[in-house]
């Protein structure tokens, strides 16, 4: 049955799945050893997104199932809680980069993870880039179909891509949606939130896999909300990562 033939709710999900079948497993692998490396040398791995891909950076960070040495770089301006179109300015501008890098204290012996699904706004870009002044290597996790078809916002003229040593394309289309719904102008169904989650996750289980090869496993949590997920158990697992990351601080300072 062609995608042609199918009404949009089953050609969103067939869309799905063709899309998480595509998903480069050698990118994954090429990420995850960077950030292997960054966890073997006592460093964290820096998350970053602005709009909606900040809810990825929020996807690996104090995750069952996922690495404790994550840093989520977090402000109520990267998401929506300080309007929905002061956000879509943020993220074009790089004045905030200073103040975001400064708190999330870059070390050349972490990694960096930037999300972009344009590739092409400022503040992304601006990130990557002191990643990069602080001798951190750096993970873009974006479309290159979308940043190939844009201009760049960033002073530099250049996209996110373009900054990174290593890229997850999450082979979104420009745009991101993908289902036409007869009688509206515009498409729906997204699928670069899908795609990022699967990217992600899939990087973060081959850099355990590597570390614990290695005779290194790194610290994993586990939900706590399975057997009798005592509070002071999961303290004493973020402990010793809380002079790095700021939200395993009381009060998240």
């Amino acid at each position: 049955m062609s995608a042609n033939s199918l009404d949009p709710l089953e050609a969103y999900f067939a869309s799905a799945r063709a899309l998480l079948q595509s998903l480069d497993f050698s990118a994954m692998r090429q990420a995850a050893s960077l950030i292997a490396v960054a966890l073997e040398s006592g460093g964290i791995l820096q998350a970053i997104g602005t709009g909606h891909s900040s809810l990825l950076a929020q996807e690996i960070f104090y995750r069952a199932g996922g690495l404790v040495a994550v840093n989520p770089i977090l402000d109520g301006r990267l998401g929506f809680e300080r309007g929905a179109t002061e956000s879509t300015e943020f993220e074009r501008s790089t004045e905030a980069a200073e103040e975001l890098a400064r708190l999330a204290g870059f070390e050349a012996r972490d990694a960096g993870i930037v999300i972009s699904n344009s590739g092409r706004n400022a503040l992304p870009v601006e990130m990557a880039l002191r990643m990069k002044a602080a001798r951190m290597k750096v993970i873009a996790l974006t479309s290159l179909a979308h940043s190939r078809a844009s201009t760049p916002r960033h002073p530099s003229g250049k996209c996110l891509f373009e900054i990174a040593d290593c890229i997850l394309d999450n082979h979104c289309p420009s745009g991101d949606a993908v289902v036409e719904v007869p009688g509206l102008p515009a498409k729906m169904g997204p699928l670069s939130t899908i795609a990022g989650a699967a990217l992600l996750h899939g990087t973060l289980i081959e850099a355990a896999r590597q570390l614990a090869a290695r005779g290194k496993p790194p610290a994993v949590l586990v939900s706590a909300n399975v057997g009798t997920g005592a509070v002071q158990d999961l303290k004493n697992l973020l402990a010793p990562y809380a002079s790095r990351i700021r939200y395993y601080r009381p009060g998240g300072r």
